[in-house]
């Protein structure tokens, strides 16, 4: 019996942005919001040694590993969910994460106190779309319609009391910004 585990398409991260648009390219059809989730704990080995580094004041290197390798899986997994809902880019990434601390785990106790799990949650997220370049454009751009006369729905010619203001003379011009001449006496 054999079982042939099927490839997990996802979206070629090139085309994945923390702007709203990508050069080049517009945006053909948008799919929604899609999101990849980790959560991960250090093990205990893992744990001291973080500890330790935060009690001397320098860099966890520990935890700066842990913390690249969620970002990463929470971002794979981004990429897959804009692939299954039928993208080939996503656009407005952003990454979140938080701490997480369960106390009392499995009723577990640890000396006189309960034991405490530290885990992180990385959460990256943005909006699947379909991208296509601007050369393979689907729409032609629109067509400025070309003036005619004869097809205006204005009429062409003016009655003597309704010429256009360019038309009489300039004494008898007004203009919004230029108040009325006064009365005559």
């Amino acid at each position: 019996m054999s079982t042939s585990a099927q490839p997990v398409r996802s979206v070629d991260r090139r085309f994945t942005t923390t702007a709203f648009d990508y050069p080049g390219y517009f945006v053909a059809q948008a799919h929604g919001v899609v999101r990849g989730i980790t959560v991960r704990n250090p093990n205990a080995g893992k744990a001291i040694l973080g500890a330790f580094a935060s009690f001397t004041g320098g860099e966890s290197s520990t935890y700066i590993e842990m913390a690249e390798k969620a970002r990463e899986r929470a971002f794979l997994r981004m990429l897959e969910h804009a692939a299954a809902a039928g993208g080939n880019a996503v656009i407005g990434v952003q990454f979140t994460g938080q701490e997480i601390l369960e106390v009392g785990r499995h009723g577990q106790k640890l000396g006189n106190g309960l034991l405490a799990a530290c885990m992180t949650e990385v959460m990256a997220y943005g909006t699947a779309v379909t991208l296509v370049p601007l050369q393979q454009q689907q729409q032609p751009p629109p067509q400025q319609p070309v003036y005619s006369p004869a097809s205006s729905p204005y009429p062409q010619s003016f009655p003597p009391q309704q010429q256009p203001i360019s038309q009489q003379p300039i004494s008898q011009q007004h203009y919004a910004a230029t108040p009325p001449p006064p009365p005559k006496n």
